[in-house]
């Protein structure tokens, strides 16, 4: 695959892994300084790691969101906790399940601020139930 048609693929990837709003908007916000690097992911993360066939994307979105956690990188775990379920078909409870196992292999801390995290977006989904 030559660099067109893995961006062509990533772009597509990215699409359907983060919905195309959030994408809509990444782009209309590229400028002179942020262009290179949003190429770069379009074309290495989304277009030969999200492509490759050993893992179905919801393999994908858990490891992504335990990765997340474990960095403690809050604002890429929010973006694929929404992404999830808003766009992968993800529960509440498929959340809650990865950060229950989150906690026992990256710490409470870490988990107590994604369930923190997790619930806010849960609710603003109108997802949470009482």
């Amino acid at each position: 695959m030559d660099d067109n048609q893995r961006r062509d693929e990533g772009m597509a990837q990215r699409r359907k892994v983060l919905g195309d709003e959030w994408v809509d908007k990444s782009i209309k916000n590229r400028n002179a300084f942020n262009t290179d690097f949003q190429d770069l992911i379009t074309r290495y993360a989304w277009g030969d790691i999200w492509t490759r066939p050993h893992f179905d994307h919801r393999t994908r979105r858990v490891l992504v969101i335990g990765t997340m956690v474990a960095l403690g990188q809050w604002d890429e775990f929010r973006l694929h906790v929404r992404a999830a379920l808003a766009e992968g078909g993800f529960t509440p409870d498929d959340i809650k399940e990865i950060l229950l196992q989150q906690a026992i292999y990256c710490g409470v801390p870490a988990a107590n601020h994604a369930v923190k995290e997790a619930n806010a977006i849960i609710a603003e989904l109108g997802l949470l139930k009482s």
